[in-house]
């Protein structure tokens, strides 16, 4: 039997809402009450900032917008407008803002707009104040370090379907007689690499798909409890020289704007002098992050003990593997008593200095190679070359074994990062929303940032740990 669908509508999302405000918005505003002071948790700054900066009393107060906003990441209020609606509505929760009258939307996007570096500040606070519940929680998970980037696409023209679509339209039609020619590569050449009504939308690979997104990098610990927010934006790449200039390339397979790789080192230094206090010992990543330099930092820089990073297969060779005699040096791949010869060091620009190594049976004949070899393990002429390279050790033992049970136990942890995006976007509706906005947009993800740390605070202080990712259940 066919399994039938139903659209969810505006009106089912209003209803649902309504229903949750109306029927139990006053045993959930007695609970943060009880549990939570949002003025506990506000920099002194920004309460500076924020009452100064018109020289006289405001007609709303600073906890106001801060509580209502965050109440709007908790409920997955989707717009301003219906959490307006919301407050016209409900007298609790006006009460609960503090609002005699309820502002209206230019008021709240303003209060993103002009306070979003004390809103970000007010999340790494919190975050500060977090962390020993997380210890105390699970001490090995808050141990567990992990990152990942994502976007949030803007509401700029380049990302509307029919822009593509017409480019690729006129381009089938102009190269109808060239069926070499792929339109579809060729679109992705010709659109800009930042949209034209916001330079922080750049083209970027972000959730399966190339569109035109502001980025940012997310730390989250082994609880999937959310550690660190950074917006890989101008201002970031300015305070990073080191991160390497990108280029947009004709092909879309090898453009990503920022990669995983090269916004890692930066952040995590950014993090660890922000939180001194903070001494993770294990960091989990995907292969994107499976180089020599990584393993490096990961162990030198920062003291990570260990470091689970599957094996790219960019980096692996389909030929037979060389063997390692008791120096460390590699040995052929047929005969273990065979060390291969020492060639020097191989610098390229953009990757980590390697020593060389040839096969021990090759050697010259009037200028040419020739390998006396029987069964030769590679076609080349020059025989078999191999790579080894400072950190070479920790990534083959990254502080334990490789496809050992305990490995794959561990590494599924991974998945709490994706646990940590996924709500920010959808469940807090960051994701979706029609601006363009980059100030706006960071101050809706630090604001979910903010519901997120406040998520922990509540359900610890209630003793109730099994909900430190989501409140929704604390007032069911």
């Amino acid at each position: 039997m066919a399994t039938k669908y139903r659209q969810i509508t505006l009106k089912d999302t209003f209803s649902n809402c309504q229903d949750l405000f109306m029927d139990e918005s006053p045993s959930f505003f007695q609970l943060l009450d009880e549990h939570f002071d949002i003025q506990e948790f506000i920099p002194l700054v920004f309460t500076n900032a924020f009452y100064q900066q018109l020289g006289r009393k405001r007609t709303y107060p600073l906890t106001g917008f801060l509580s209502a906003l965050i109440l709007q990441k908790i409920f997955s209020i989707p717009s301003d407008s219906l959490l307006i609606l919301f407050l016209s509505l409900c007298k609790e929760l006006r009460d609960f803002c503090g609002f005699s009258k309820v502002p209206d939307a230019p008021l709240f996007t303003r209060f993103r707009q002009n306070f979003e570096p004390f809103i970000e500040l007010m999340f790494r606070q919190m975050v500060d104040f977090t962390e020993p519940i997380c210890q105390l929680i699970d001490s090995s998970l808050a141990q567990i370090l992990t990152f990942d980037t994502s976007g949030i696409e803007l509401f700029v023209a380049e990302n509307n379907p029919k822009t593509l679509n017409s480019l690729i339209k006129r381009l089938k039609a102009f190269y109808k007689d060239k069926p070499d020619v792929d339109p579809y590569k060729m679109a992705y050449g010709l659109m800009p690499s930042q949209a034209a009504s916001c330079p922080d939308a750049k083209q970027q690979y972000i959730n399966g798909h190339f569109c035109y997104a502001d980025k940012f990098g997310l730390l989250a610990n082994g609880l999937g409890i959310v550690r660190d927010i950074v917006f890989l934006d101008d201002a970031f790449k300015a305070n990073h020289p080191e991160i390497p200039v990108e280029k947009k390339s004709d092909s879309p397979e090898e453009d990503r704007t920022i990669s995983d790789s090269a916004a890692l080192k930066p952040i995590l230094s950014d993090f660890f002098k922000a939180h001194p206090d903070f001494h993770p010992d294990t960091f989990l990543g995907d292969a994107a992050f499976d180089s020599a330099d990584i393993y490096g930092f990961l162990k030198n820089d920062f003291g990570f003990q260990k470091a689970l990073i599957p094996y790219n297969p960019r980096n692996e060779s389909t030929l037979e593997r060389v063997g390692y005699n008791g120096y460390g040096y590699p040995t052929c791949p047929k005969d273990s008593s065979l060390d291969m010869k020492y060639c020097g060091v191989t610098k390229e620009k953009g990757r980590s200095d390697r020593v060389k190594w040839c096969c021990p049976k090759v050697h010259m004949v009037k200028g040419q190679y020739v390998c006396d070899c029987k069964e030769p393990c590679t076609t080349a002429k020059k025989g078999r070359t191999t790579y080894t390279y400072e950190n070479m050790d920790f990534r083959m033992f990254p502080g334990i074994q490789r496809d050992s049970s305990e490995w794959n136990d561990l590494y599924k942890i991974r998945t709490s990062i994706e646990r940590a995006i996924n709500p920010f976007k959808l469940n807090m509706c960051v994701a979706g929303k029609r601006t363009r906005n980059h100030a706006t947009t960071k101050a809706d993800v630090f604001l979910a940032g903010i519901a997120s740390q406040l998520t922990v605070i509540v359900a610890h202080r209630m003793n109730q740990h099994e909900y430190i990712r989501s409140l929704k259940p604390l007032v069911a």
